[in-house]
């Protein structure tokens, strides 16, 4: 079952072949497939880009060999000419820049330090061009730290916006390898603006982007501190969630997790509920259909079982099963919460539709033993404004249901009339706009 629910082969080709390599060190280590087939998955990776000497390593350990194919050598030779001849040619910008003094010279204003670098360093548009090549193959070969350098100076260069936005996705990248999460969302934000903001060729193109804008996000959005509040600020967005229904409904799994997880049950939950209902027919997942069974079905056994599917897909998902050293032990903390929360939902959902409720069957449906959901409860009655009583005598919990008056439900239904009418507006403003250009 753990290899059913896996979306590498539905993520990858939406990743630089770079971001596909910590996915499958994963695999490896979770032993989903076996490790002769990811090695061999490696290798056909590692073809297509100009780090030879990792190749090389793994060919020996999965040939059990301490010789490699003729054709490595020759590539690895052929990497080593290539990347000594962009060394040379970037040469004169490089070295400007290793200059502190010199690069103080640099202004805001591109074309004057185009026409200052001509004139005072004979450089020119041929040598900036090699930086951007130079980068380029040092991230081929690896050096994301080198990379990154040379792209971020490449850009305070680039007067071209096609190469600039290249060399954006590349600086992106090469953070995210080096797993610098502040740096990788702020660059991640940067290339969202550029994305939301350009004029593309057609409008197929600009939903292709934002597609593998939020396949990329996902390393980052798992990693840094803030990035649950953050991938639910950026899928729900309706040109972005309107891109995951069209063209990536896989996608649905991360931001459900996020809904899940997070410590307030944000507005746009109900929405996004909904999404779940449309969706629940074209695609299959334990973590979009638990939130189905729970909110759509109402079918508390089959959340039940959902549930111990749930824990299985995040435990063996390279992005919801990040382990945390804790001591001598290895610990997946958006596992706990999620099982947490999960049990959360089923509880109210479970109370809002019962007056009286058997500790003993709301213990099989939480998935917990009776000492341990009682406990449980007993707790979230304290610490929620749940209003419930326990009879312990019977073993049987009593809801005191509130009813909201005509005055709170009108309120409830018009408080996101202004969103949505403020969102129309300006979806109206820019399809004029768009018109107006063309």
């Amino acid at each position: 079952m753990a290899s059913k629910y896996d979306l590498t082969q539905r993520i990858a080709p939406h990743l630089d072949r770079h971001l596909v390599f910590p996915i499958l060190e994963f695999l490896q280590e979770r032993g989903l497939y076996p490790e002769e087939d990811l090695l061999k998955a490696k290798i056909e990776q590692l073809n297509h880009t100009n780090m030879v000497d990792y190749a090389m390593d793994i060919h020996k350990s999965l040939y059990r060999t301490d010789e490699v194919p003729h054709e490595m050598v020759e590539r690895r030779a052929e990497v080593v000419g290539r990347l000594k001849a962009l060394e040379e040619a970037a040469a004169p910008i490089v070295t400007f820049l290793q200059n502190p003094n010199a690069v103080q010279e640099l202004r805001a204003d591109k074309q004057y330090n185009l026409q200052m670098l001509n004139d005072r360093y004979q450089i020119g548009p041929d040598q900036i061009e090699a930086l951007y090549q130079y980068a380029k193959f040092q991230f081929e070969c690896g050096n994301y730290s080198g990379a990154a350098d040379y792209l971020y100076q490449y850009r305070a260069l680039c007067t071209n916006p096609e190469k600039s936005l290249s060399a954006l996705w590349g600086k992106l990248a090469a953070e995210m390898l080096m797993q610098s999460w502040d740096i990788a969302l702020e660059e991640l934000l940067r290339l969202k603006d550029i994305i939301d903001s350009k004029s593309f060729s057609s409008p197929l193109n600009q939903v292709q982007s934002r597609i593998w804008l939020m396949h990329w996000s996902l390393f980052v959005f798992f990693n840094h501190e803030n990035g649950r509040n953050q991938i639910i600020d950026l899928f729900n967005q309706d040109k972005y969630l309107n891109a995951i229904q069209t063209n990536a409904p896989h996608l649905l799994r991360y931001l459900a997790t996020a809904f899940v997880v997070n410590k307030r049950k944000r507005p746009q939950f109900k929405e996004f509920i909904k999404v779940i209902q449309q969706e629940q027919y074209s695609f299959e997942d334990p973590i979009t259909e638990f939130l189905a069974c729970v909110y759509v079905n109402y079918d508390f056994d089959a959340a039940h079982k959902k549930l111990k599917e749930c824990e299985e897909v995040i435990m063996n998902d390279p992005f919801l099963g990040k382990r945390v050293e804790e001591g001598n032990f290895a610990t997946i903390s958006l596992r706990d919460e999620f099982l947490e929360n999960a049990r959360l939902f089923i509880f109210e959902t479970y109370c809002r539709i019962h007056q009286r409720i058997d500790m003993g069957v709301l213990a099989e449906k939480l998935n917990l033993n009776y000492e341990e959901a009682e406990t449980w409860i007993v707790n979230l009655i304290r610490t929620s404004k749940l209003e419930a009583k326990i009879d312990s005598k019977t073993g049987a919990i009593t809801m005191e249901h509130h009813h909201p008056n005509v005055y709170e439900q009108l309120i409830d239904h018009t408080k996101s009339l202004s969103g949505r009418t403020y969102k129309l507006a300006t979806q109206l403003l820019e399809h004029a706009q768009t018109q107006a250009t063309r």
